[in-house]
């Protein structure tokens, strides 16, 4: 069964956890972890990308000059392509890249990217997290006491607005909760501070998947 180290909310370990084979001990699925990835980045795209064609473009419908006798190539419309300030040819579009993905293999990607973490000892547990002041310079305090000051995410069980509002100017640590945990977040962060409340709240939607 896997572990992690368990600390209290001085930041002092105090023992280790025990955590859900079933959520934290699953085999790593690679090939579902980078569909995950690539759904998630899909996914914050804007699509907004956009260019005009030449029916788009400004000016005007006349034909520069007449077809034939000026020895210069026939022309139609200072809007084609081949101009200068003309349209663009199969250029991108408002367009959605949204992908899709069963909730079966999301929450396997879920639990493979915490069984990785889990493995390599990247993962900590915290009874709560509790601040004497909504500062920054505590936030660091606490977290250098638990070796997770750089690229750290810090799991909470609900909204702690003080801890948000303490954490939010340390590069590299990131603040999110239990229900909106995802397999990207997991891996891009080096350490994991899970509160005890997250980690319930984790195993109880997860374990049963």
């Amino acid at each position: 069964m896997p572990k992690a180290a368990l600390f209290n909310t001085e930041g002092v370990r105090i023992g280790e956890v025990e955590l859900r084979d079933d959520v934290f001990g699953v085999p790593v699925n690679e090939h579902v972890l980078h569909q995950a990835v690539v759904r998630h980045l899909a996914n914050r795209r804007a699509g907004t990308a956009a260019t005009k064609t030449r029916g788009e473009v400004q000016g005007t419908g006349r034909k520069p000059w007449r077809q034939k006798g000026t020895g210069r190539a026939r022309v139609g419309s200072i809007r084609s392509p081949l101009w200068r300030g003309g349209g663009i040819v199969f250029g991108p579009q408002p367009r959605s890249y949204r992908q899709a993905m069963p909730r079966k293999m999301r929450r396997l990607a879920l639990k493979s990217a915490l069984s990785a973490r889990a493995n390599e000892g990247a993962m900590i547990v915290i009874e709560d997290i509790q601040l004497p002041e909504p500062k920054t310079k505590e936030a660091i305090k606490l977290l250098q006491s638990l070796d997770a000051v750089s690229n750290a995410l810090i799991v909470t069980g609900r909204e702690m607005p003080l801890v948000e509002r303490a954490t939010r100017n340390i590069p590299g640590v990131r603040l999110t909760m239990a229900e909106r945990l995802n397999t990207y977040d997991v891996l891009l962060a080096d350490k994991l501070v899970l509160t005890r409340e997250a980690l319930d709240k984790i195993e109880e939607v997860l374990g049963n998947a």
